[in-house]
C-alpha cells in the first residue's frame, strides 16, 4: 500500500517549465558548429562514411560572423532511454529536407520517423533517411547518428512555455487551431547520447554547400559516366550483352554504360559474387570485347554471400547473427571483412575492366531485412547497421577504385548521411513518374544523387516523357532486366526518345561543370527551387547554374512552371520566354521544357555515340542581350589525377554570342583541355 500511494504521489507530481538545459557549442569547422547530448556515440552516420572536412574549400564559402540560430535557446538531455534535442524555429521559417523525400517540399509541421526502408510511406521510411533540414532562414542541421531517428519539425508544445501561443475555446472560438505552432524542432534517438551539427549559409544553397564539404565534397564521376546507361535482362549471356550494345551504334543511339543483373553470376539471391562459366565462360574476353566497343560494364550485386561462395570460408568469422535470402550478411564496418571484400571485387572485376557496381536491396522490406535484435561482429547494433549498411558498401567499393587510379560511377538503393563524396545514385523499384521528378528535387536536400530510370511505359508518349525525366537527373538509365525494353521498342516514338538521349551528351561540359562544382565547392548538381529562391515546387528544378527544367508527364499537352528572378530563355530556339513570373508552355512530345538565365554561356558538344570519346571542338551557346560568362571545367575524365592539380577551370566570356573568349582561371596545373576549338553561338534575344 505504502509503494502504491508512492507512485501515485509521483504521477501527480506537478510539471512545471523547464526548457531543455544549454548546450555547449564548438566551431569545428569555418561555418560549422557541433555539440553533444550525453555521450558520444562509438558509430554516427558521419564516422561511418568516414567522412573528412573539406576545409579549405569551406573556408572559401562566406565567411560567418555570427551563429546562424541563438545558440542559447537550443537544448539538449536525457530522457529516460532517449536523448533529446531542441533547436530553436522562429514563426515564418520554412524546413526542407529529412531524407530523400518524394512528396512535398516544406516539411514544418511534420513528425518524422527516419528509417532506412525501400520507400513505402514516402515521410519516414525512406532510401536515404538523412536526419537534415534546412531552414529558409538560411542554415542547416544535421542530427549526426546512426540509429532511426524521430524528428518533430515543429510540433510539439511543451508545458508553461511562454512562447506557446494563446490556448482557444474550440466552443466558440472559429480561430482554434488544433496544432498549435511550436518554436522548436525536437529530435530524439533511443541511445545515451546524440551528437548535433549545425551549418552556416547565409543562404540555403550556401548552408547545403557547408554541409557537403564538411561531408568531404561532392561526387566527381568520370566523363563516360554522365553518358547514357542501359541495363539489360537479368539472365542476359555475354554473347548478347555484346549483340544489345552492337545494336545501340548501329541504330545510332548513345551508350556508355551496359549494365548486368543478376545473372552474370553463377548464382544469385543469394550471390556467389563470381561469373558464370555458363553464361560469361571468358569474362576477361569479354570485358576486353566492350572495353574496345566504348561502353563500360556495371555489375548488379545483392551482397548477401552465398555459403557456395568462394566468399563465404574468408568471411565466416564476420558475418551477422542472422541471414537475407539465406544470404550471409558481411559486417564490412570490420576491416579484415571490408578488405577480403575489396579484394575479391578487385580480381574478379576491377582488374578484368568493370567500372562500378549496382548495390541491390541494401534497404529492406522488413520481411526481407535482419531484425533490429540482429548481432553483428563490430557491435553495431541491428537497427543501426541497417541505417548505415549501404553507405559501409559505397564507402569500400569506393576505396577499391580509388586504389586502382579509376573513377567509378555506380547505383546504390540505400544511403544516408556523410555519403555526398559517394560516386553513386539512389535509384528505386517504386515507379510512379510524379514521385520520381520530385526525387530528382529532393536528392540535393538529402546530400545524395537520384537516377530517375526509365523502365517500361503504357504507351509511346509516356516511354518518350519518361526518357526526358531520365536524361535530366544524376545517372542517365534505361533499366531493361525485367522486360528488354530498348529506346527503339515504341514504334513510330524512335526520334524524340534518340533526341533526348543525345541532349544528354550534348550538356556533356557543362554538366561535367556541374559536378566539379559539386565536388570542390558542394553545390549540389541538382538544386531544388528552395535552395534558389525559397520556392516550394518539386516539379522543376535547377540543372547546374543556369538550366531550369521542367518535365513533361504523359497525358499533358501543356503545363504551367515558375519562372525565377531574371530573364530566361527557351534552352532549344532561343526564344524569350519571361521574367520572374509563372508561365504555361505548349511543348511537342520531342521537347523537354528547359528554360536559360539572361546572360549566361552553355558549353556543349556535338551529339556523338559516346560521352567518354574525346571532343575537340566546343560549342559555346550565348542567351539574352547582355554579355554571358560562364566557368567551364575539364580533366581528363577518368583518373584521380585531378586531386593533385592535373585539372583546369576557364572563364569564357562573351559581348554578343558570335565571339568570345576562353580565359584560365586556375593556377599550378599543367592541364591542357581537349576542346582546341570554340564556336560561339547567339542562341536567344528578347528582341
Amino acid at each position: 500500500m505504502i509503494l502504491v500511494t508512492a507512485i501515485a504521489a509521483a504521477a501527480l507530481a506537478v510539471v512545471t517549465y523547464s526548457p531543455p538545459p544549454t548546450l555547449k557549442w564548438q566551431q569545428v569547422a569555418p561555418g560549422v558548429w557541433r555539440a553533444q547530448v550525453g555521450k558520444k556515440e562509438a558509430v554516427t552516420l558521419l564516422s561511418a562514411a568516414g567522412s573528412v572536412p573539406d576545409k579549405p574549400g569551406l573556408a572559401k564559402l562566406p565567411k560567418v560572423t555570427e551563429a546562424p540560430i541563438p545558440f542559447e535557446h537550443a537544448g539538449g538531455e536525457l530522457v529516460e532511454n532517449h536523448a533529446v534535442a531542441s533547436i530553436p524555429l522562429s514563426k515564418d521559417e520554412k524546413l526542407y529536407g529529412l531524407g530523400l523525400q518524394m512528396h512535398g517540399s516544406d516539411r514544418r509541421g511534420g513528425v518524422y520517423h527516419l528509417r532506412m526502408d525501400h520507400y513505402s510511406s514516402g515521410k519516414d521510411r525512406l532510401h536515404a533517411p538523412t536526419p537534415l533540414y534546412i531552414s529558409s532562414k538560411g542554415y542547416a542541421v544535421l542530427f549526426n547518428t546512426a540509429r532511426p531517428i524521430a524528428i518533430y519539425a515543429g510540433v510539439g508544445n511543451r508545458q508553461g512555455d511562454p512562447a506557446n501561443p494563446t490556448q482557444r475555446d474550440r466552443n466558440t472560438d472559429p480561430n482554434w487551431d488544433p496544432q498549435p505552432a511550436s518554436d522548436a524542432v525536437e529530435a530524439s534517438v533511443q541511445a545515451g547520447g546524440l551528437e548535433v551539427l549545425v551549418f552556416a549559409g547565409p543562404t540555403p544553397l550556401d548552408a547545403m554547400r557547408r554541409y557537403s564539404l564538411y561531408c568531404g565534397g561532392g561526387a566527381m564521376p568520370p566523363k563516360w559516366a554522365l553518358g547514357f546507361w542501359h541495363r539489360v535482362p537479368l539472365s542476359f549471356s555475354a554473347e548478347q550483352a555484346e549483340s544489345e550494345a552492337r545494336q545501340f551504334e548501329q541504330r545510332n543511339y548513345p551508350l556508355d554504360v551496359l549494365g548486368l543483373e543478376p545473372g552474370w553470376q553463377s548464382s544469385s539471391y543469394p550471390g556467389s559474387f563470381d561469373w558464370s562459366p555458363v553464361r560469361f565462360a571468358d569474362p576477361a574476353g569479354f570485358m576486353k570485347s566492350m572495353t574496345q566497343s566504348g561502353v563500360h560494364v556495371n555489375l548488379w550485386e545483392n551482397p548477401y554471400v552465398s555459403e557456395k561462395s568462394r566468399l563465404f570460408e574468408p568471411l565466416h568469422t564476420y558475418f551477422g547473427s542472422h541471414t537475407v535470402w539465406l544470404g550471409a550478411v558481411p559486417d564490412l564496418n570490420v576491416p579484415a571483412a571490408a578488405q577480403i571484400i575489396r579484394d575479391h571485387h578487385k580480381q574478379v572485376g576491377v582488374d578484368l575492366g568493370v567500372s562500378g557496381y549496382k548495390i541491390d536491396e541494401v534497404d529492406g522490406v522488413d520481411v526481407w531485412l535482419w531484425p533490429d535484435h540482429a548481432r553483428f561482429p563490430s557491435g553495431l547494433p541491428g537497427d543501426e547497421m541497417r541505417q548505415v549498411y549501404g553507405v559501409l558498401w559505397q564507402r569500400e567499393l569506393d576505396r577499391l577504385f580509388h586504389d586502382s587510379g579509376k573513377r567509378t560511377f555506380g547505383l546504390v538503393r540505400g544511403s544516408n548521411g556523410g555519403a555526398s563524396r559517394f560516386p553513386f545514385a539512389i535509384y528505386s523499384d517504386t515507379y510512379d513518374h510524379r514521385e520520381y521528378v520530385t526525387g530528382i528535387t529532393s536528392a540535393g536536400l538529402a546530400g545524395v544523387m537520384w537516377c530517375a530510370e526509365a523502365r517500361s511505359a503504357a504507351n509511346g508518349e509516356e516511354w518518350v516523357r519518361r526518357m526526358q525525366t531520365a536524361v535530366l537527373s544524376h545517372i542517365a538509365q534505361l533499366n531493361a532486366w525485367s522486360d528488354g525494353t530498348k529506346p527503339w521498342s515504341f514504334a513510330g516514338y524512335e526520334e524524340p526518345v534518340r533526341k533526348a538521349m543525345q541532349f544528354r551528351i550534348e550538356i556533356l561540359p557543362y554538366l561535367y561543370t556541374a559536378f566539379a562544382q559539386y565536388h570542390f565547392e558542394g553545390t549540389p548538381v541538382i538544386r531544388a527551387m528552395s535552395l534558389i529562391d525559397g520556392g516550394g515546387e518539386t516539379d522543376q528544378y535547377m540543372l547546374g547554374d543556369s538550366i531550369l527544367a521542367a518535365p513533361m508527364f504523359a497525358g499533358e499537352k501543356s503545363r504551367k512552371l515558375r519562372l525565377p528572378a531574371g530573364r530566361w530563355y527557351d534552352y532549344e530556339t532561343g526564344e524569350y520566354a519571361g521574367a520572374n513570373q509563372v508561365i504555361e508552355v505548349t511543348p511537342a512530345l520531342d521537347k523537354i521544357p528547359l528554360f536559360v538565365r539572361e546572360g549566361a554561356l552553355i558549353p556543349t558538344i556535338a551529339p556523338q555515340l559516346h560521352a567518354g570519346s574525346p571532343a575537340s571542338t566546343l560549342i559555346v551557346r550565348h542567351y539574352g542581350d547582355v554579355p554571358g560568362s560562364a566557368r567551364l571545367y575539364d580533366d581528363d575524365g577518368q583518373s584521380y589525377d585531378f586531386e593533385h592539380g592535373n585539372c583546369a577551370w576557364y572563364k569564357l566570356t562573351t559581348e554578343n554570342g558570335s565571339s568570345g573568349q576562353k580565359t584560365r582561371t586556375s593556377a599550378g596545373s599543367d592541364w591542357n583541355d581537349a576542346y582546341h576549338e570554340i564556336i560561339w553561338r547567339h542562341i536567344g534575344s528578347k528582341h
